[in-house]
């Protein structure tokens, strides 16, 4: 791989964006292509194809076999609170291959003990989240009850397009959360896109089953609507 190459695949390594490395099998040619340049793309068609799925594949395209190499950040899953269906949540995402971190100010609940090898932060939302950068390859998910935490966090995800964002809550209590958001400024048809009540409705009750819910959900989403994620990224 020429320097070049890897300088700039390391760039968009680095910015948490997705590229594909298009090898030309004939001569050993390589170039890379940035998802914002995808479009414009001689091969628009196979390399969209191939981010959407985010699998590597080998593609002919009239006498020339070509190899795309699909480099996408890692799925990541961004919690604010530290509660108990977040406990049980947070392993079962970093098993499914995300990358979890915790958001909660409350420093008795954001506690290592109480989340063995999770990345805590034990910040407010607008003050954590600037530094984490969310981004289209981040899950949200709101699990805290308490405006003052989930309500910056929903704002903060939504700005970012983040491929997921969902609260905890009733149907009445987020219709009054969409109330707050709305006054803050967020258009409605970013606050439609906000997943509520959270979770796929498979009747879960314990936390544990409610994470099931949310994490199952959030993998859907994951693996339903890349296109979005790959017009912003």
């Amino acid at each position: 791989m020429q320097l070049a190459i890897l300088e700039a695949l390391n760039a968009e390594h680095a910015a948490r964006r997705a590229a594909i490395l298009v090898t030309e099998l004939g001569s050993g040619r390589q170039r890379l292509v940035k998802s914002a340049e995808i479009a414009a793309d001689p091969l628009a068609e196979a390399l969209g194809e191939a981010l959407r799925t985010g699998r590597s594949r080998l593609v002919e395209t009239g006498n020339e076999r070509v190899f795309l190499t699909v480099e996408v950040p890692a799925p990541r899953l961004v919690i604010t609170g530290a509660v108990h269906v977040s406990q049980a949540l947070a392993p079962m995402a970093s098993a499914a291959g995300f990358d979890v971190i915790v958001v909660d100010p409350r420093t008795a609940f954001a506690t290592p003990e109480r989340f063995p090898g999770v990345d805590l932060r034990a910040e407010w939302p607008d003050v954590a989240l600037p530094k984490i950068g969310l981004d289209p390859f981040t899950a949200v998910a709101a699990l805290t009850h308490d405006p003052k935490i989930d309500d910056p966090a929903l704002a903060e995800a939504l700005a970012a397009s983040c491929f997921y964002v969902g609260a905890l809550g009733s149907r009445k209590t987020h219709g009054a959360r969409l109330e707050r958001l709305a006054a803050g400024g967020l258009s409605r048809e970013a606050l439609a896109t906000i997943h509520a009540p959270i979770g796929l409705d498979i009747g879960a009750a314990s936390p544990a089953e409610i994470a099931v819910s949310i994490l199952a959900e959030v993998i859907a989403e994951l693996r339903r609507r890349p296109a979005a994620r790959e017009r912003a990224a």
